[in-house]
């Protein structure tokens, strides 16, 4: 992982890349490009930044590159709905720690990253891409997308896993879901 994600910046090391649209990213990559951009820890949006918001945007964006935005953005996702179903092992608390070292800096970006999301549309491959998510490290599902849990009866039944099958598609074989 990049240190951009680690460390706090002080100084831009490049001008953003104006190939990069806000509008080609999702709610979640917005994110993640705001933590890794110039932004001031501390930083409370006024009335007429989104200017500025979009800036630091597209300057995290092209500071991790869109390969490892997009990547970080789809683990971000995969923790978060693990850890709010309670699925969450420590091996995954503790990679998500290491990918997002301050989580007030990643809550702040993500609750700016909703302001910008209210103002400015994204596209459809964006919004496609946002829905994604990634697991990092060892999952009680073992990648499946299915975990075996305890009824309370003494009899096992299946619940889908909210990182690697978080619409809970049941596999009917060859790959085939319903």
């Amino acid at each position: 992982m990049p240190a951009t994600l680690i460390a706090e910046h002080v100084a831009s090391v490049a001008l953003p890349d104006p190939a990069v649209q806000v509008e080609d990213l999702s709610n979640g990559e917005r994110a993640v490009a705001l933590y890794a951009s110039d932004m001031p820890a501390r930083y409370r949006v006024s009335r007429g930044d989104l200017a500025l918001l979009t800036f630091w945007i597209v300057q995290g964006a092209a500071r991790l590159g869109l390969d490892e935005l997009y990547r970080s953005a789809a683990y971000a996702s995969g923790y978060r709905r693990l850890r709010a179903a309670g699925w969450a092992t420590p091996e995954q608390d503790a990679a998500h720690a290491c990918r997002f070292s301050s989580a007030s800096r990643l809550e702040r970006a993500e609750r700016l990253a909703a302001v910008v999301t209210y103002r400015v549309a994204m596209t459809p491959e964006a919004r496609e891409r946002g829905r994604r998510t990634l697991v990092e490290r060892a999952c009680d599902c073992a990648g499946t997308g299915w975990a075996a849990f305890d009824m309370g009866d003494g009899t096992d039944a299946l619940q889908a896993c909210p990182g690697h099958n978080p619409n809970g598609h049941a596999v009917l074989g060859a790959g085939v879901t319903a």
